[in-house]
């Protein structure tokens, strides 16, 4: 099959549009100057992220395909943490031309099998040559004529709760940085994180009054919550679920390990969560995190931190 660079541009994006079909959201798909993607609100939920090889991901750690479904997931989490429903991706793809085209092909099939998990489909991007390999990745979602869930409406009183696992990504890759094959459970959690896209369907039905996907650490996207909202919020330690693969350091990579794309959210007092979100801690005044009481200190994802 050769390289990016011996099938050249259009050869090269012919191969890749040939494997995105297109679900229904979207009225006009690849091959034009611009998608059209229906917006029957109105309104579109919009998110960006770029990942960068060797500080988003490592293809000594992640295979192609892994790589493909992280960079949709991690976008697709933002906007089911909006309360919409997510109904396309646009792509850009930056990558030497000595790229092996599989390598290229295995990446977008792991983007269109991601989107295919909530309905979504690669409506358009673009593809050029670089020095590394660089995913810009744009996520759009329906509101369906329902308000956004914000950062900024958690109140005093309110009920913390998660859903989701927490910790298993960065346990994964401190182990990948250690040079070790297991437990696989965590490596695969660090290559392919799950996010429950339910979460913000389920939130919103349960009166949440503000919703996040937790791609930075526990604690730290709380203090989003906390500084948006203006309020304190007071985590409980022995309420966090810590699985036992996590081993010693398992509380802290719960509080501080980011990309495992759960949902963290506040709820009125009288909400009845279910079995799937877990109560956590509690909205108070004040600002800021506190664990156990104290203030919440260090950890988290820091895109310009060394």
């Amino acid at each position: 099959m050769g390289t990016i660079g011996e099938l050249g541009e259009f050869g090269l994006i012919g191969r890749l549009t040939r494997r995105l079909p297109q679900a229904s959201p979207v009225l006009l798909g690849p091959g034009d100057d611009a998608a059209v993607v229906a917006a029957p609100d109105g309104r579109v939920a919009a998110t960006a992220d770029l990942l960068v090889e060797g500080r988003h991901f490592r293809r000594d750690w992640s295979g192609p395909y892994d790589i493909g479904r992280k960079a949709a997931a991690q976008n697709l989490a933002d906007i089911a943490a909006m309360g919409a429903r997510p109904t396309a991706l646009l792509v850009g793809f930056a990558a030497p031309l000595s790229t092996d085209t599989a390598w290229a092909e295995r990446l977008y099939d792991g983007l269109a099998d991601e989107c295919r998990a909530v309905g979504a489909s690669v409506a358009g991007g673009d593809v050029v040559g670089a020095s590394e390999i660089t995913l810009a990745v744009t996520a759009l979602g329906d509101l369906a004529g329902r308000p956004p869930l914000t950062r900024s409406g958690a109140r005093p009183g309110d009920v913390v709760a998660v859903r989701g696992r927490l910790g298993l990504s960065a346990a994964g890759m401190r182990l990948l940085a250690e040079g070790r094959d297991g437990p696989a459970e965590l490596l695969l959690a660090h290559r392919r994180p799950q996010p429950p896209y339910e979460a913000g369907e389920e939130a919103r039905s349960l009166g949440a009054t503000a919703l996040l996907d937790v791609s930075d650490g526990l604690v730290q996207d709380l203090g989003h919550i906390a500084a948006a909202s203006g309020v304190r919020i007071d985590v409980d330690s022995a309420a966090l679920h810590v699985p036992d693969v996590l081993g010693p350091d398992g509380l802290r990579d719960v509080l501080t390990g980011g990309e495992d794309h759960a949902f963290a959210g506040t709820f009125p007092p009288a909400a009845a969560l279910p079995p799937s979100w877990n109560a956590v801690g509690v909205v108070a005044e004040g600002t800021g995190v506190r664990v156990d009481g104290r203030p919440a200190e260090g950890g988290g994802w820091d895109h310009f931190r060394p």
